[in-house]
């Protein structure tokens, strides 16, 4: 764990490098140094149909959805929550400054007694060291 997952309006398709933005996320997190490497995911959603604040067509939206296994203290989540949304915002800020854009961010934790996990990119990883 972490997954993070970005929702984004589509069209943002010719203005933000999805891709970089995911990397730019899990880098983000990894960083972070709380997280094990092998568990941080980062995927994105283009969201083909929405409809955002008073439906002007150039609105568009970045919603990152971060989920994790629950135990964390507070003041861990907050700063992770900083240091994610700060990268995210970072990265986005030519965006930010050139169109309307909303950027928000969610953190949630996830009951581990209830999300069951099998992860063999562990194994890989270790071998690799």
């Amino acid at each position: 764990m972490p997954h993070l997952i970005i929702e984004y309006s589509s069209n943002l398709d010719e203005s933000v490098d999805i891709d970089a933005l995911c990397d730019i996320l899990r880098r983000a997190a990894a960083g972070t140094g709380v997280f094990p490497l092998a568990g941080i995911r980062a995927r994105a959603i283009r969201c083909k149909h929405f409809s955002v604040a008073d439906g002007n067509p150039d609105n568009s939206f970045v919603d990152i959805s971060v989920r994790l296994r629950g135990g964390r203290p507070t003041a861990v989540r907050e700063h992770v929550t900083a240091e994610i949304f700060g990268a995210a915002e970072e990265f986005l800020r030519p965006v930010l400054d050139s169109r309307p854009l909303a950027l928000s961010f969610e953190m949630r934790n996830i009951d581990p007694a209830l999300s069951p996990k099998v992860n063999s990119i562990r194994s890989r990883i270790a071998g690799a060291n």
